[in-house]
């Protein structure tokens, strides 16, 4: 089973390239009118502005835990390349997130241009843009997982670990690539989660209990800044905890085979179900 890993990191380059793909097709697209235009290039600006902004501030807390983990290396805590696989772990899981946001704010005005002549072509649209951060998680998830293992397992064999079986040691510095993507996750679905629900209460009240303007209606700019958290929070948030959740299961499952004593097949097995489950869903795509 161990001949067939890889084939995980053919799969997971092979969802990448698809979701280039369909970004390219998404792009061919036209936005539509001017004013199509000027609020979906207001909800790009907004949605980016409180991106730089956020990654800013979790990159403060990811120095300081790493420096940390540095410590306890140094100390002979931990693994050495522990804190590494927490740093590679926390900025695949913005970068998820980031790339499911810059299709959804391209993909917006699109959509809704296209369903003024086809409710058929609105909806494929619409579902390949969705695909898009779909395919980028797992295509970095996987790819992230493999390189690791790749990395560790020549690591370990010039520097054998004390006490533990060279697996044992990869599993487990593996592990820190699922905190690092918890660690960012959990910035990135509340503090985005706030945002959404702060600007949503502030677009009623100021909306349609003050102003009697209609819910949703751009000129009301907190319709925009509504707008936006839907962005940051459902879309790059979502696609950081899902990546999170992704890489944790399979390495979850993969220390628990391990656990199992059934060495090297029962580490590998999850990441070659997952690769099938991206040819799946690529077939499916159609």
């Amino acid at each position: 089973m161990d001949n067939l890993f890889f084939f995980t990191p053919l799969c997971a380059v092979l969802a990448l390239v698809f979701a280039l793909v369909l970004t390219f097709k998404i792009f061919k697209e036209d936005e539509g009118s001017d004013r199509m235009k000027e609020i979906a290039s207001a909800v790009r600006e907004g949605a980016n502005a409180y991106l730089k902004r956020q990654f800013g501030s979790v990159a403060v807390f990811f120095f300081i835990v790493f420096i940390i983990l540095l410590i306890l290396v140094k100390k002979g805590l931990l693994e050495p390349l522990v804190p590494y696989a927490f740093l590679t772990g926390g900025i695949f899981s913005g970068l998820s997130g980031f790339f499911g946001m810059k299709i959804a704010t391209n993909s917006s005005a699109r959509t809704a241009n296209v369903c003024q002549t086809s409710l058929n072509k609105g909806l494929r649209l619409a579902f390949s843009s969705g695909a898009v951060m779909g395919f980028t998680v797992v295509g970095l998830g996987l790819l992230s997982l493999t390189g690791w293992y790749y990395l560790l397992d020549w690591y370990y064999t010039d520097h054998a670990p004390e006490g533990i079986s060279k697996l044992a040691a990869i599993t487990n510095t593996m592990l820190c690539v699922g905190m690092g993507a918890s660690f960012m996750a959990l910035f990135a679905r509340v503090g985005g989660g706030i945002f959404t629900k702060a600007a949503d209460v502030g677009a009623d009240l100021v909306g349609k209990v003050e102003a009697g303007i209609p819910e949703d209606d751009p000129r009301n700019p907190a319709t925009i800044a509504d707008n936006v958290g839907d962005n940051v929070g459902d879309v790059a948030g979502m696609g950081a905890d899902l990546f999170e959740s992704y890489i944790g299961s399979i390495v979850a499952t993969s220390v628990l085979g391990v656990a199992a004593g059934l060495g090297v097949n029962g580490f590998v097995v999850p990441a070659v179900l997952a690769s099938i489950g991206i040819l799946a869903s690529m077939f499916g795509s159609f």
